[in-house]
């Protein structure tokens, strides 16, 4: 086996695969709304849809690593689904799969012995068979209810031996068909969160404003008829960069900010001479405390402004909120 390196030989089939791949996909496309493959699609969403079992995938090599994902995909998406080995099945785990099961069998040569074996008695027990094969003659292709041709032209390996770009279109044809059928069961952002509660976007889905703002004595507060300066050392020990400025109702008058301090001296204004209601800017940016905190971050940085008030439906003040408070949550 040669060693040698040929850096210009490597960006030359590095293309020729990315171009071969994406051509394999660009073809997928083009057939999805023709007949028989338009049909089959639909009638598989439908099947995953009506299911009242579990969707179960399998296939082996290099297409079982690809089945694995679409499970996955599946299972992540509001649709029940695992991955069986088709070997193992052979030797008992086929005892997991019912006949209110959907079984997706994937193959691009639809001849793969581990698989072929055990379909006949998926079918025997009246469970409904999709393959997703490479061969609309193959064995997996007639024992199957539903076949979604996923043929390729040729494959990027330039041996035309390794599964690359057949395994590249079965990856885009399960993801299509996860895609399709989250769509028709509504399965929306909420959802989503709450399949994946552990990751980044689970915390910005589902942290509200409420579970991190500010609350009680740690809200900056005054009164909009006490003196500027009073409204200063709020600030200070708060530790905000700002205060709420409130009626005897508590409901929101106003802020004041680090930056209308700036302000105020720049133009020269005796601070003394003020009271809280004279140097409040009274158009304040605030959020509900029922809103998602992911919100809050747009809002802060659509308006470039780094703290927000939080407030209820009568305007009363009821809790603050600092881009820092968003970063410890890992909103940001």
């Amino acid at each position: 086996m040669s060693l040698e390196f040929s850096p210009q030989q490597a960006l030359r089939l590095a293309r020729d695969t990315l171009h071969i791949e994406a051509a394999a996909v660009q073809a997928l496309a083009e057939r999805i709304d023709q007949e028989p493959l338009a049909t089959a699609f639909t009638r598989a969403v439908h099947a995953l849809l009506e299911c009242r079992g579990r969707v179960v995938v399998s296939g082996m090599g290099k297409s079982g690593h690809v089945a694995r994902k679409l499970a996955a995909t599946l299972a992540s998406t509001g649709t029940p689904a695992y991955f069986v080995h088709p070997a193992e099945a052979s030797h008992g785990d086929l005892g997991m799969v019912t006949e209110q099961d959907v079984f997706i069998a994937m193959s691009n040569s639809g001849e793969v012995e581990e698989l072929t074996r055990i379909v006949p008695l998926v079918k025997r027990m009246g469970t409904l068979l999709v393959a997703i094969t490479g061969r609309a003659d193959s064995t997996l292709a007639r024992y199957a209810d539903i076949h979604l041709d996923c043929a390729v032209e040729r494959e990027a390996c330039p041996l035309r031996l390794a599964p690359t770009a057949s395994t590249t279109a079965q990856l885009a044809l399960g993801d299509a068909l996860a895609v399709a059928v989250l769509d028709a069961r509504g399965f929306g952002a909420e959802d989503f969160a709450r399949t994946h509660p552990g990751g980044a976007l689970g915390r910005r889905l589902l942290t509200h404003v409420a579970d991190v703002m500010r609350t009680g004595e740690r809200v900056p507060r005054v009164l909009e008829s006490v003196e500027f300066f009073e409204a200063l050392l709020e600030m200070t020990r708060k530790g905000l960069g700002m205060t709420a400025v409130v009626d005897a109702q508590q409901q929101l008058r106003g802020v004041i900010t680090d930056g209308d301090l700036r302000r105020l001296v720049e133009r020269g204004v005796d601070l003394r001479m003020l009271s809280a209601g004279d140097a409040m800017h009274r158009q304040p940016r605030t959020i509900a405390a029922q809103a998602l905190a992911a919100e809050a971050v747009q809002m802060m940085e659509r308006h470039r402004i780094s703290q927000m008030l939080v407030v209820d439906e009568q305007r009363h003040v009821i809790g603050a909120l600092h881009m820092h408070d968003l970063f410890d949550a890992k909103v940001v």
